[in-house]
């Protein structure tokens, strides 16, 4: 009788242990095939928000896992381009626009997107210019946003100044005077990071040297930056110093950023990008946005536009199946519309209704006059960029080191080495 019950829990124990071993081995099986997408980004502001989109992505694709990398934005295009020519780096990321898409594509970094997603014929003209190669006319990023410049204001202390929005450029420097005698700090800009200076000019510019229409004649050769136009936008520039933080020059991104969400600044120049963020910082900051007046009332009160982001494919990546559909899950109308709703950016995706999001409706009002982002849109494509080329030249002139026409000719010079409308 004992020998029988000693054969029987033998056979159950090895048809338990076979039994484990087979779900071990199942387990082990279904992990293998999990195929890992890694995904990087340049906003470490956004990682819950792109954490909560992963987490959707991964529930309707079990055999797909993506690890996301925020990098510091302007540590960002260093660290990708290392990885990528080393043979590795994300399967999916965040490409840049315009120059900095193409500066990629040309090195052979990013995989042509019109076969994987045919559904990018549908995007507007606008938006796909900022993620063609000029080179092969080829489409490498699917694109994600659009990002305009414009001033923010702190509405309460507004009210509690006494102040309107402004509809003209002295309006606006009254506004600047009476939170000077107030205590405040007029202007929140900084100039540490020359991409700042970039920003500043995108966002206070644009008036003063004539918008889209001097745009165009730039781009044409008709005109260029020894324009008196331009040099007097630039000493307007320098002018608004007086209202900046003290000793500005060492005033960063970050900084800029915190003299506004704490309300130690009624104004920032600044793109829609940071509108989520304020708030994430201090939810009870009460904000809109204008856009910086011309000289008088009926001049165009303009706001520069670019397309900014794109999400791109690794032209190596091992995984593209997996990669395609990714690209396509963020390229949808779900994920474009939490776009708009959670980081309050407005997206590129077609079909989305962005104007039930106030702050979002506000922004395409602005950008009924819109124009595009000078140096990002027009110069970035060759060596040395219009952008290095302003960012150093507004630095020299907001530190004092160069006039205003020493800058506007320090940025000619630099760009009329290689652009052939300049060399007439």
């Amino acid at each position: 009788m004992r020998k029988h019950m000693l054969i029987g829990l033998l056979l159950v124990l090895m048809v338990t242990g076979s039994l484990f071993s087979a779900g071990v081995q199942e387990q082990q099986t279904t992990q293998s095939a999990k195929t890992t997408l890694e995904f990087w980004t340049w906003r470490p502001e956004d990682v819950d928000f792109y954490a909560k989109q992963i987490a959707l992505f991964e529930q309707a694709n079990p055999d797909i896992k993506v690890v996301q990398t925020a990098q510091k934005n302007t540590e960002y295009n260093t660290i990708l381009a290392a990885a990528l020519s080393g043979g590795a780096g994300p399967d999916v990321f965040q490409g840049r626009a315009y120059g900095g898409l193409a500066t990629f594509a040309d090195s052979g970094f990013l995989e042509p997107l019109e076969s994987w997603m045919p559904e990018l014929k549908n995007y507007s003209a606008t938006a796909l210019l900022g993620a063609t190669s000029p080179t092969d006319g080829k489409i490498y990023g699917s694109p994600a946003v659009s990002q305009t410049v414009f001033m923010y204001y702190n509405k309460d202390i507004y009210k509690e100044l006494g102040l309107s929005v402004p509809k003209t450029w002295d309006e606006l420097l009254h506004n600047f005077d009476v939170a000077k005698q107030a205590g405040y700090i007029p202007l929140g800009n900084g100039a540490k990071d020359g991409w700042c200076l970039e920003t500043m000019l995108g966002g206070m510019g644009a008036g003063w040297y004539g918008g889209t229409q001097f745009y165009n004649d730039v781009i044409a050769g008709k005109k260029n930056f020894l324009d008196p136009a331009f040099i007097k936008m630039v000493e307007q520039m320098k002018g608004l110093a007086k209202y900046m933080p003290d000793m500005y020059m060492g005033i960063s991104y970050e900084d800029m950023r915190s003299n506004f969400f704490n309300e130690l600044s009624p104004h920032l120049i600044a793109g829609s990008y940071e509108a989520a963020y304020f708030k994430a910082q201090n939810p009870n900051l009460n904000f809109d946005i204008f856009a910086v007046p011309g000289l008088k009332a009926t001049d165009p009160a303009y706001v520069s536009v670019y397309a900014d982001m794109n999400f791109a494919m690794n032209a190596h990546s091992k995984n593209k199946e997996a990669a395609v559909k990714f690209l396509k899950f963020l390229s949808s109308k779900e994920f474009g519309k939490a776009m708009v709703t959670d980081l309050k950016m407005v997206t590129s995706v077609p079909g989305v209704d962005a104007t039930s999001d106030p702050f979002i409706a506000r922004v395409l009002e602005l950008q009924k006059n819109a124009t595009p982002y000078l140096f990002l849109v027009g110069f970035r494509y060759q060596q040395p960029t219009g952008s290095s080329l302003w960012q150093a030249a507004a630095q020299g002139v907001m530190a004092g080191t160069l006039t205003p026409a020493q800058a506007a000719k320090q940025v000619q010079d630099g760009i009329a080495s290689y652009y052939k409308p300049f060399q007439k």
